[in-house]
């Protein structure tokens, strides 16, 4: 979720999407990854949209450090999300304590 472009999918939904994200930080940026998500994640509900699940790993690993399920009414609400200028303000943050990002659209069981 770098940006605010419609990259999760080629066609536009029109329903609710449900994003997978994992999350590495950069070494030693653990507590500074996890500060930055606590922050943006706070924007959520003002975009309708609802943190269903967020877990951190418990062990050093490479895997990622944090998945979250993010739930939004529509893909307009995810842009809203992404292009919000308190988010973005915070991009220079995120740069620094986020390493790799990986989103992907999942279907809830």
């Amino acid at each position: 979720m770098r940006n605010g472009s419609s990259q999760y999918g080629a066609a536009m939904s029109r329903g609710p999407l449900t994003l997978c994200v994992l999350l590495w930080s950069h070494p030693g940026e653990e507590e500074g990854l996890s500060a930055y998500e606590d922050t943006v994640l706070r924007l959520l509900a003002e975009h309708g949209a609802v943190l269903a699940s967020r877990v951190r790993r418990k062990d050093a690993g490479d895997g990622p450090l944090e998945v979250q399920v993010i739930e939004f009414p529509d893909q307009a609400a995810l842009d809203a999300y992404m292009s919000d200028p308190r988010r973005r303000a915070s991009a220079e943050l995120r740069e620094r304590v986020v390493a790799r990002t990986e989103v992907f659209k999942v279907d809830p069981r």
